[in-house]
């Protein structure tokens, strides 16, 4: 099955394009999120790329007036991995690595967007986690902070982005659950958990980004915190191995009323406090509990749009766990302060024995 991307020099296997090993859980995903400068208002896009399902999904939500407009689409892929459109959005790669287009057209929502990096993308280390001897993640992830300039349009009601706009984009391709559950759990049976924070931070000149993925008891099993000057290449950032993050949670929630991260990049010490402002619900976006989950099957093309009023949400139900808090966030080192914004990502499913959650 020769396809466009034959006639690029990016095969990774012996075999075409159209074939991406032999897991079925191979996934190739592109995300984004901006906001403004003041956190009102704030958008994401997901574009999912299934191989072995041979299926594509995409989706863009954004936050108006608290309300989360979510436009969804699926599409079979026809093992065609170099189209970039699922229905009404579409990705056009202008600049490897640096800048790239997002456009949206459709169930009254509009968009033409552009986002460029402020430094080269940060490869974070790469996920690999078992359960027992099976495979649950084997995948690498970039991350790159940057600036957005275009537009929002919803019923008809178009705001231009102001200067300033800021977000982050991640790459990530390899293997993780998507698609339907795998009939046959592993022996012995586990008892599911999962614990996932992830801040990527804008301050005026450079960029802060840490994550965490978590046992039960607490222990990583992948973390790092970069700091990243604005124009750095791959060598010019720094890589603090062991972050450590204090969480002060919601009474009765899995959701963070506040944070601060502690993190050292060889004799400076930086302390970065979180303020959250306001929830964006990832399941808009096809995360977990979305009635347009990641690789499900649709149909040859299917479109959809559902609002979300966000002030009538129950943070306790397992749909509206997964969020990205839009935070302002100080950073401190040596006496002296840094105000930016960026975003809270958390997931915690299961039980977290270090904030007793069963």
């Amino acid at each position: 099955m020769l396809t466009k991307g034959d006639d690029y020099p990016l095969h990774q296997t012996p075999e075409p394009i159209a074939y991406a090993g032999t897991d079925r859980n191979f996934y190739d995903r592109y995300f984004f999120n901006g906001y403004t400068s003041d956190g009102e208002d704030f958008f994401a896009i997901a574009f999912g790329v299934y191989p072995h399902l041979n299926i594509a999904d995409a989706h863009f939500s954004a936050i108006r007036a608290g309300t989360q407009h979510c436009l969804h689409a699926s599409r079979v892929l026809h093992m065609e991995r170099m189209d970039l459109q699922v229905g009404p959005i579409a990705i056009d790669i202008l600049e490897p690595l640096q800048k790239l287009r997002v456009r949206i057209d459709g169930e009254g929502i509009k968009a033409d967007l552009i986002f460029t990096g402020r430094a080269f993308p940060v490869e974070e280390p790469r996920f690999i986690h078992r359960i027992g001897p099976r495979a649950f993640m084997d995948y690498t992830r970039l991350t790159q902070n940057g600036h957005w300039t275009g537009w929002i349009e919803i019923d008809g009601n178009r705001r231009t982005l102001p200067e300033g706009a800021l977000g982050t984009r991640d790459r990530s391709w390899g293997i993780r659950p998507i698609g339907a559950s795998d009939p046959q759990p592993p022996a012995p049976p586990v008892r599911p958990s999962f614990f996932w924070i992830w801040s990527p931070l804008n301050f005026a000149d450079f960029s802060l980004f840490f994550h965490i993925n978590a046992d039960s008891d607490g222990k990583p099993w992948n973390t790092r915190a970069v700091l990243c000057p604005d124009g750095a290449g791959a060598a010019d950032m720094a890589h603090a191995d062991l972050p450590h993050m204090d969480i002060t949670w919601n009474p009765g929630q899995r959701h963070a009323a506040g944070a601060t991260l502690h993190a050292a990049f060889g004799a400076r010490r930086l302390e970065i406090a979180f303020a959250p402002l306001a929830k964006f619900q990832m399941r808009g976006i096809g995360y977990v509990g979305s009635s347009w989950p990641h690789g499900a099957y649709k149909g040859e093309l299917a479109v959809g749009r559902e609002d979300i009023t966000l002030a009538d949400l129950d943070p306790a139900s397992i749909e509206n766990l997964h969020i990205q808090a839009i935070s302002r966030v100080t950073l401190s080192e040596d006496g002296k302060t840094h105000s930016g914004m960026g975003v809270l990502e958390q997931l915690v499913l299961g039980a977290y024995a270090p904030y007793q959650f069963t």
